[in-house]
């Protein structure tokens, strides 16, 4: 049976042109991906709603420490915020997220999923579809 998470968060873009305007997003976590948590942001534009995918221990490790490089890294920030630096073809944001709302949303994933038990929760054959589709 797989479950989801999620955790809306206000998140701000410190390094945008609007660094203070604060933006609804969501943490989500799926426990059939559960390597995996996914920072969705609202649809804009008439488009669909923007996700990333990326690991959950790089979300975790970051909180303390710089983690990752490429695509996603996680710092933590000042004044109770972790950063998400997410790097495309077409430019880089940076995500200011409440450490606290980190936080909780990575404690209901690992009650749901402990460290260590990722692979007990995977269905190989359910991840070979969806990459398939």
């Amino acid at each position: 049976m797989t479950v989801v998470t999620s955790w809306s968060t206000a998140v701000t873009l410190p390094e945008g042109p609007f660094p203070d305007v604060t933006v609804e997003a969501q943490l989500r976590f799926d426990t059939s991906l559960p390597y995996a948590v996914c920072l969705v942001f609202p649809p804009l534009g008439g488009g669909g709603e923007a996700q990333w995918v990326f690991a959950r221990d790089l979300l975790n490790e970051g909180r303390h420490a710089p983690a990752g490089h490429g695509d996603v890294t996680v710092a933590p920030g000042r004044a109770g915020r972790v950063l998400v630096t997410l790097c495309a073809d077409n430019g880089r944001a940076v995500i200011s997220i409440p450490a606290d709302a980190v936080t909780a949303f990575l404690l209901d994933s690992f009650t749901l999923v402990p460290a260590g038990t990722e692979s007990d929760h995977l269905d190989i054959d359910a991840v070979l579809d969806r990459i398939r589709s």
